[in-house]
């Protein structure tokens, strides 16, 4: 008998429906078989013995598609930067980044710190930590997760590893697997281009120091400073074996921020959490079981599965993990699979299952005590930064007495006092100072090197530090009527520039006898 086009339609639908049942039965079904053990929970790492090498797992999704713009960005930056040219004059390095430790100066773009100028970069360090305990106490670790240069390296090692050898169960099967030729192959062109990774990493951080240009072509030619040659090869052992073989043992037990980060934390911070409120009971799901009297958790481990850590987020707050929330991801994939809303596992708040219970589902609170706190002291701190930046003078006056002898008694019977005297010009241009004193009645400046008198000039090359020895007298007659009778003396000593209205005075001491 003919079957009528909507009877054909229905039955269509029918059999498509039962397929993707049994898709998603299937896929629900190898979730279970992949199992994955937490290695590295409290409760499973061995204390004398090496811990076993963690696989993790190709995550896809919103997090895993952030981490990777994040490392690009970041490695971008740290790869690059050294290369960026910014023009500041003649005789003066173009370099827009450049810790130059031969003349004792930081360049960071359209600002130069001098030596004397470090607590500029006290305050930029006063700031990082005050912004990274501000972002700790509302996300969390998101430092460790996304920014942290062990994550970084880490990800893209593990990743390099993942192209060579394939995802988590190839690489746990070539571990078991004898060796052969093409197991050989393999591990021979993963350890190659991490320590290309590594060599690239040290040589980038090199150039930070020197002309990025001058020094690559130095490098090659083995006329580079012996600094920069183990500089680079202590970095690239480092990397080679925190990136490629420490890996999670560097959060685990080296670095000291996961202690500390728990005293930022409080009920509002958001964490990568396990919703056990939703989740428990949990157990394996199969095709036609009812969701009733159970949780959405259908215990498929695959939030294990791809934990760089090697921890159950399912076990709550711990403080190996990273809040990479790559689970988040593995998760939902496995809740659209079954048919269940995403979010099993989220960020959220510690309170929430509470506040679930409660009926309150409002949203976090990002105005709290320890906030306005953190963003306080940051306003306070870079606000005096700014005010320092934009006021900062463009030269500076630095006097040394002479000490030995402490004073000279001239022919006529005057008292002559010997001084150093530095100028710092911090501009992108030449300048000549003049030099006089003032402060004694018949005080005289004299220059012993070019004969000068009264006036002294003094030229600065741009960027750098003038210096002039100079002598002060003070005649018989103004000695013996009592200017110096308690054997000391002010006198100023008044630099001029009268172009860039420049006006420095420096008050130092005029000895003499008792």
């Amino acid at each position: 008998m003919a079957t009528s086009a909507p009877d054909t339609v229905a039955d269509g639908k029918a059999h498509g429906l039962k397929a993707l049942s049994e898709t998603v039965a299937a896929d629900t079904d190898a979730l279970a078989d992949d199992r994955a053990e937490a290695v590295n929970a409290k409760h499973n790492r061995p204390l004398y013995e090496s811990p076993p090498k963690i696989h993790p797992k190709q995550a896809k999704g919103r997090f895993r598609r952030i981490k990777w713009i994040v490392l690009f960005v970041t490695l971008g930056i740290y790869y690059l930067a050294p290369w960026v040219r910014w023009p500041r004059g003649e005789g003066i390095p173009d370099q827009a980044i450049l810790v130059d430790f031969s003349e004792r100066k930081f360049y960071f773009f359209f600002i130069e710190i001098w030596p004397q100028e470090f607590y500029y970069i006290t305050g930029l360090l006063i700031l990082a930590a005050l912004g990274l305990f501000l972002v700790t106490s509302v996300f969390g670790r998101v430092w460790c997760g996304y920014t942290c240069p062990q994550t970084v390296w880490t990800d893209l090692f593990v990743q390099i590893e993942r192209w060579i050898e394939g995802d988590r169960n190839k690489r746990i099967r070539l571990d078991q697997a004898r060796w052969t030729l093409a197991k050989l192959a393999k591990r021979t062109a993963k350890h190659g281009l991490w320590l290309v990774v590594a060599v690239s990493t040290g040589g980038a951080w090199v150039f930070y120091f020197n002309d990025a240009p001058q020094l690559l072509g130095d490098l090659f030619a083995g006329t580079a400073p012996t600094p920069a040659y183990v500089s680079m090869g202590v970095l690239t052992a480092t990397t080679y074996l925190l990136g490629g073989h420490a890996r999670e043992q560097v959060c685990t037990y080296m670095c000291p921020w996961p202690r500390i980060q728990g005293a930022m934390f409080d009920e509002n911070t958001l964490l990568v959490s396990y919703r056990w409120d939703r989740g428990e009971p949990r157990g394996r799901h199969k095709k036609g079981d009812s969701w009733e009297g159970r949780g959405d958790c259908i215990d498929c481990n695959q939030c294990v599965a791809v934990c760089p850590v090697g921890i159950d987020i399912r076990d709550g707050a711990q403080m190996e993990c990273i809040q990479c929330a790559l689970c988040i991801d593995a998760c939902n994939d496995v809740m659209a699979k079954v048919g269940r809303p995403p979010n099993l596992i989220a960020y959220e708040t510690i309170n929430a299952p509470e506040r679930r219970a409660q009926g309150d589902h409002s949203g976090i609170r990002l105005l709290r005590p320890r906030t306005l706190l953190y963003s306080a002291l940051i306003a306070v701190v870079a606000g005096i930064m700014v005010a320092g930046l934009s006021t900062r003078a463009t030269t500076d006056v630095n006097v040394l007495r002479d000490r030995n002898p402490v004073f000279v008694r001239l022919a006529d019977g005057g008292i002559r006092n010997g001084y150093e005297l530095k100028v710092l010009n911090k501009l992108h241009q030449e300048r000549t100072f003049t030099i006089a004193v003032d402060g004694l009645p018949g005080v005289r400046l004299f220059n012993p090197v070019t004969r000068e008198e009264g006036t002294v000039a003094l030229t600065v090359p741009a960027d750098s530090v003038g210096s002039v020895k100079l002598y002060v007298s003070l005649p018989k007659g103004h000695v013996t009527d009592g200017t110096l009778e308690d054997g000391s003396a002010a006198v100023d000593f008044v630099i001029r520039h009268d172009a860039t209205d420049t006006r420095v005075v420096e008050t130092m001491p005029f000895r003499g006898p008792n």
